[in-house]
């Protein structure tokens, strides 16, 4: 871009700084080309598609191509694309006042070529920033030809007094309006067919036409579409012509490790400053909910086609951490941890994300999401914990002797979801051999991680069927496995008795 650019007014000054135009294509190429060479990222917020997605867009735009992004829900696809502006010039020259973002050099538009031959040298022109050559539409089947192409415009025709067959009758859909920008296409399969098949022309020739116009507009547009693959049978389809006009298919995907999903989360996830001072959320926390979508991704009663979003567990980090907050207003204290019983907080965050399939939708969201969150206890626990299985196997000194036969006594604990910070501890603390159980396998970390690990043992018991754990009123209840599958077996008599009396 020239310098002092702000300057130059007319075509003439225009010329006279040796500027030349060239193709948005061609413009994201030689930038893109500029960014690799100084070693700058223009995709840097997105996390985890380094060595996947993030190569073949840059393939893409070195080769000047139309692109889809193919993928499940929450995989960013939308987000790339807005990133791309990052690839444009910072401004470009327009013919001043013109719809379409004319050229002065090769106008487009019936008004660019007007101005251009009335005033040549003297064309006044105007810069337009990067963020306004960057349109978003979202298909939905009710878009129409007239809204992406144009279509005649009587009120236009009357007020300027113009004859229908006038070029200048016609108004401009929003891809003409693109002209030299990025034109995004989300969840294309909504498109209607006669729309898709609208796009032909513009995709292989680069030219629209408008009812019955004898006009040619060779438009200078990246388009950018984006598609879930669930959408090719329950909604619709990309029809397959048009599929072959995008040049590069590239394939999204769900973040491949917890570590890659906690960096999403962590950026996405908006917390105030408050909640930030007053809330410490560790690390293992942070795990634990990414371990979260983990186990909905593979599990038998949530819909792969549709998938699990990213925004699940963005979410759900601001509910837990808002369980907390709510915990400590309520309780009058100034600052806590996160603890395992406030994830009964991102049950709301869970259910409103996954798609069931029959199996789940017979056993219930809200049941879904706590077996979802029981799953990703049960695969942390192995992570921190010996494996109660390997121990009975091993016939190994067991470490959890002393708590399970505490609760074999017919004692049992209940954790209401409000404690304090005072009542959390003394309670956790009154259970013989869980302090050192965490002071043994989970050294050297302060008080409050530890009391934070020393309930998430015993969740991580109950998961192991080493204990039994029951939702109370206001909380959670643990008591030992085998009294109460007898208690549970006398309720099951106790019904039965009422219902054939």
């Amino acid at each position: 871009m020239l310098k002092n650019f702000e300057s130059i007014k007319t075509f003439g000054e225009l010329k006279k700084a040796g500027y030349k135009s060239i193709s948005v294509k061609e413009e994201m190429r030689k930038n893109l080309i500029d960014l690799l060479k100084r070693n700058i990222n223009p995709f840097e917020e997105i996390i985890g598609y380094d060595e996947t997605v993030i190569p073949d867009i840059q393939t893409a735009i070195l080769s000047r191509h139309n692109i889809i992004l193919l993928g499940l829900r929450g995989q960013a696809k939308t987000k790339i694309a807005r990133l791309m502006i990052n690839l444009l010039d910072e401004y470009i020259p327009i013919i001043e006042d013109s719809e379409v973002n004319d050229d002065p050099f090769h106008p487009l538009s019936r008004y660019g070529k007007d101005k251009l031959e009335e005033m040549n040298d003297e064309t006044p022109i105007t810069w337009i920033h990067k963020s306004e050559r960057y349109t978003e539409k979202l298909a939905t089947p009710d878009v129409t030809i007239a809204d992406l192409i144009g279509d005649v415009d009587p009120i236009k025709a009357a007020s300027l007094k113009l004859h229908y067959s006038d070029e200048r009758v016609i108004h401009f859909g929003l891809i003409p309006r693109s002209h030299r920008s990025i034109f995004v296409i989300n969840e294309l399969p909504d498109l209607q067919a006669r729309i898709q098949v609208a796009l032909f022309n513009i995709l292989q020739e680069k030219d629209v036409q408008i009812r019955g116009f004898k006009i040619r507009l060779p438009l200078d547009v990246q388009f950018v579409f984006t598609a879930n693959p669930e959408d090719y049978t329950n909604r619709g389809s990309i029809v397959t012509p048009l599929k072959d006009r995008i040049d590069s298919q590239i394939l999204t995907h769900y973040p491949k490790t917890i570590i890659i999903s906690r960096k999403i989360t962590e950026q996405e996830a908006k917390l105030t400053d408050e909640q930030t001072k007053k809330i410490c959320v560790p690390d293992f926390i942070k795990n634990l909910i990414e371990q979260v979508a983990f186990e909905a991704r593979s599990s038998e009663f949530v819909d792969m086609k549709s998938g699990v979003s990213a925004r699940l567990t963005i979410s759900a980090y601001e509910n837990i951490v808002s369980t907390a907050e709510r915990r400590i207003i309520i309780n009058n204290e100034k600052e806590t941890t996160v603890r395992i019983s406030d994830f009964i907080g991102i049950i709301p965050s869970i259910t409103g994300k996954v798609e069931l399939v029959y199996e789940g939708e017979q056993e219930g969201p809200v049941k879904v999401a706590h077996i979802l969150i029981s799953k990703a206890i049960k695969t942390q626990f192995a992570h921190h914990f010996p494996s109660p299985d390997k121990i009975k196997r091993a016939h190994d000194l067991n470490p959890y002797q002393e708590i399970t036969n505490w609760f074999a006594k017919g004692n049992q604990l209940s954790l209401p979801n409000n404690l304090t910070n005072e009542e959390y501890q003394k309670l956790l603390l009154s259970v013989p051999g869980l302090k050192e159980l965490i002071e043994k396998f989970i050294p050297g970390e302060d008080t409050a991680y530890k009391l934070l690990m020393m309930e998430f043992a015993l969740h991580g018991l109950a998961e192991n069927s080493l204990l039994s754990k029951h939702q109370i009123e206001f909380g959670l209840q643990f008591k030992d496995m085998l009294s109460s599958m007898f208690t549970v077996s006398e309720d099951e008599d106790r019904d039965n008795e009422e219902l054939y009396t």
